[in-house]
């Protein structure tokens, strides 16, 4: 299988925002699924939380597993930005992972049509 990280926007400053993030990501996640790829979706960490709030997290430890996932990933897809949702342009994050992926030579990727045509399921 191909292996998709999959990179946008988190963080925001308010939980509304926050939530329409994962969302987005949980959702691009979800489509890549079905059409066969392998995703790695970031967003999918807040059950970490959500079901051990208990536990003494750091966003570094979160930082630092999904970079690890990235560095073996076939190809980084970038999330769609939507008008009145956090740009990843702004993201911190995922320019950071944009850089990394260069970095590492692994193709980063904005459309769901460029994933298909360049990494065709087979």
């Amino acid at each position: 299988m191909i292996k998709v990280y999959i990179a946008g926007a988190y963080s925001a400053d308010n939980i509304i925002d926050v939530l329409k993030n994962i969302g987005r990501g949980e959702k691009e996640a979800a489509k890549l699924f079905q059409l066969g790829y392998a995703p790695f979706c970031p967003w999918f960490d807040k059950d970490f939380i959500l079901k051990f709030p208990e536990n003494e997290f750091t966003i570094e430890q979160f930082l630092n597993y999904s970079m690890e996932w990235l560095k073996v990933s076939d190809v980084v897809y970038i999330v769609p930005n939507i008008k009145g949702m956090t740009n990843w342009i702004e993201s911190k994050g995922t320019l950071n992972e944009i850089q990394t992926a260069n970095e590492l030579g692994i193709p980063v990727i904005s459309t769901m049509q460029e994933l298909i045509r360049r990494f065709p399921i087979t």
